[in-house]
């Protein structure tokens, strides 16, 4: 029993020398699979008995199909007498993707459906048994996130193989979103080759080969060796397509060995038939007809009748090009009955092959008729005329097609146009709202000099009007100079407070583009302020200490004062939050939030543009949580944000980086989590 105990852990529980592959991807080993027999054989627990058929159908997943949706239909069974929802969409989506490798499309697109439903729904995350099996990080939302993931998976194929183009790009990017959002490289490479090969159907070579090859490094870091014999097929039919014969028997062949490693049935025969297409374009017929006769046997061992389709077609094809009439014929014939019967029996696939078909009724009307070989030639100038018609069809619903297309972009690029304009001018509305309160407090002060001022000038006059009155003309000339000396410190804090609320118009309205010498101390000193008295405003309990640091050698800059100080009140905004966060976090009364800005000019500056050191630096720093450096590569993209919904846009640093690379200079960042962050913005004198 104990024995018994020790051979389920080994089935149920992740391997641990593929921790990295998402679990929900592995495929038992041929040598595993005597040990989940054993299983299979002693045990009465349901849930385990759930696992092993589990195991078991991932394991004749390439090798049987037949075999495999009876594992899965009894897996599928125990899962929902169980209620375990996940188990029931795992087993439902390999009994999918199974019904798909059979030609049940219709059904396996049902099936898939039901699946998606259950994953979709974020109750099934509250009852896993073994999460082990869908995750590593035993999180139960990335659990059901990466079942999920794989039921899109199967839907791309079914999508590819029903021509079904629009439902397959909305699955890929489905897919793909979900994988980004988990970091997940083992999906990542299943997208990106879904990707790579809806690139290639469209005869973009270029772009097919880049995702091709990001499939496989995403399929190297996360030790999914499964796929690389997918990976490396597509990119033998990739060279084998742009003529380059060397690399694509090279690429094929590797294909075919690393899918006899992982015992894969389908690829296998998948493989076959790309060697044989390479051995027709160099000219060994021989050669290919053995290719192609190879995998139709594996495709007919496994139940596929797709792939047995394709291999009909492959060899009907080459017998052609030998002159086997007969054979060419037969094989022909195979395929027209095969076609005929998925398409009879599911109604899925429409005008698929419809040329070759009606080729095949013509010639099956004209054999009771004519002899053999007015058959043959017959058949030939009927496949030419049909060629040159789908060509002329194709070309044509192309040009409709790039028209189309070419409306549809222009009208869309209009309204990001639009868009952009709006979303600019919100962000800067944004940024005059945290202004506003700031710019309230800076204001108040020379306001009340101003009031104070003129009270005591008020009482002056009166006392001066007395003693003028007395004939004490000595008191009332210096009551006078006190009056005057009054005026000018009235009008002294009234030029501040215009200068603030010329600043605040500045800030307010649209860019001129247009460099104006600026005191960049001035500037970095004004908003600094205004950014830590309009925070104090909005929330009484925000406290925070700010430093400042100038180097007074700067002098005045040619800058676009109202876009750079955007930047700088953006960065002070961020380092206050940043502060405000970890000191809510602590909850320590030993930390004390401090945000630092400073400036430096010359080679003592930190950092430089293309080798120039004729440069200043604004610097600011906080001692907050810092950046994770897991995001720290999109913190400039635009809408990407850290904060919680609705407390940002995710357009501030954009715009920040946009605006200091229209003045020639570079935004950069230096973090370190758990202590705090640094943001320098360098721009050339």
């Amino acid at each position: 029993m104990k024995l018994l105990i020790k051979i389920a852990l080994l089935i149920i529980l992740p391997i641990v020398l593929d921790a990295q592959t998402n679990p929900t991807f592995r495929v038992p080993t041929k040598k595993s699979v005597d040990s989940i027999r054993l299983v299979q054989q002693r045990t009465n627990n349901d849930t385990l008995r759930m696992a092993v058929w589990m195991a078991m159908a991932n394991y004749n997943f390439h090798l049987k199909v037949d075999s495999a949706i009876y594992y899965e239909e009894q897996a599928l069974a125990l899962a929902r007498k169980l209620k375990l929802k996940l188990w029931e969409a795992y087993a439902l989506d390999l009994l999918g993707a199974s019904l798909v490798n059979s030609g049940a499309y219709a059904k396996a697109l049902q099936i898939l459906l039901a699946a998606q439903k259950i994953a979709e729904d974020e109750e099934c995350e509250k009852s896993i048994w073994n999460i082990a099996a869908f995750t590593n990080d035993k999180n139960p939302e990335t659990a059901r996130l990466n079942i999920l993931a794989a039921i899109h998976s199967d839907k791309i194929r079914l999508y590819k193989i029903t021509s079904n183009h629009e439902e397959k790009l909305k699955s890929i990017f489905e897919c793909k979103r979900i994988a980004e959002s988990n970091a997940d490289s083992t999906v990542l490479s299943l997208v990106y080759l879904d990707i790579g090969d809806d690139h290639f159907a469209q005869g973009n070579s270029d772009s097919a080969r880049f995702y091709f090859q990001n499939a496989f490094l995403c399929a190297k870091s996360s030790g999914f060796k499964f796929i690389h014999g997918s990976i490396l097929n597509a990119l033998g039919r990739l060279h084998l397509k742009t003529g380059d014969f060397i690399l694509a028997k090279k690429y094929i062949l590797d294909a075919l060995e690393e899918n006899q490693l992982q015992n894969s049935g389908t690829l296998i025969a998948g493989n076959y038939l790309s060697l044989s297409d390479y051995f027709r374009a160099v000219g060994k017929i021989d050669s290919a007809l053995f290719s192609a006769r190879k995998a139709l046997q594996i495709y007919h061992s496994v139940s596929v009748p797709n792939g047995t389709l394709r291999a009909y077609q492959s060899l009907a094809f080459l017998y052609k090009l030998k002159n086997h009439q007969d054979s060419a014929f037969h094989y022909l014939q195979l395929a027209f009955n095969l076609n005929d019967s998925l398409n009879n029996s599911e109604k899925v696939r429409q005008f698929q092959n419809i040329g070759f078909n009606e080729l095949l009724k013509v010639e099956q009307l004209e054999k009771d008729k004519i002899e053999l070989q007015n058959n043959i030639r017959m058949y030939a100038m009927l496949g030419g005329l049909g060629v040159f018609s789908i060509i002329a069809i194709i070309l044509y619903r192309n040009n409709r097609q790039k028209q189309k297309a070419n409306q549809v972009l222009e009208s869309t690029l209009t309204n990001l146009k639009f868009t952009q304009t709006q979303l600019i001018q919100s962000e800067k509305m944004a940024s005059l709202g945290e202004l506003t309160a700031g710019i309230a407090h800076e204001i108040q002060n020379p306001l009340n000099f101003v009031n104070n001022f003129s009270e005591v000038n008020k009482e002056l006059l009166v006392e001066m009007n007395e003693e003028i009155e007395k004939g004490n003309l000595s008191e009332a000339k210096a009551l006078a100079k006190d009056i005057i000396d009054n005026e000018e410190k009235i009008r002294h804090h009234g030029m501040r407070a215009d200068g603030i609320v010329k600043g605040m118009l500045q800030h307010s309205r649209s860019s001129s583009g247009i460099k104006e010498p600026t005191d960049i101390n001035a500037l970095a000193d004004e908003y600094l302020r205004l950014a830590y008295h309009g925070l104090r405003a909005k929330d009484k309990s925000f406290n925070a200490k700010f430093e400042t640091n100038f180097d007074e050698s700067i002098g005045n800059v040619n800058v676009i004062p109202q876009d750079l100080g955007r930047v700088v009140l953006n960065l002070i905004t961020n380092a206050f939050y940043a502060v405000t966060e970890k000191k809510a976090s602590t909850g320590s009364a030993q930390y004390e939030p401090t945000v630092t800005v400073s400036t430096r000019q010359g080679s003592g500056t930190r950092g430089s543009i293309m080798g120039i050191t004729d440069i200043i630096s604004i610097t600011v720093k906080d001692n907050g949580n810092g950046i994770p450096l897991k995001v720290l590569d999109k913190i400039f993209q635009p809408f990407f944000t850290t904060k919680p919904t609705g407390q940002g846009t995710g357009l501030g640093l954009s715009m920040s980086y946009d605006i200091v690379k229209k003045h020639g200079g570079e935004l950069k960042v230096e973090t370190k989590e758990g202590e705090g962050s640094e943001f320098v913005i360098v721009l050339p004198v």
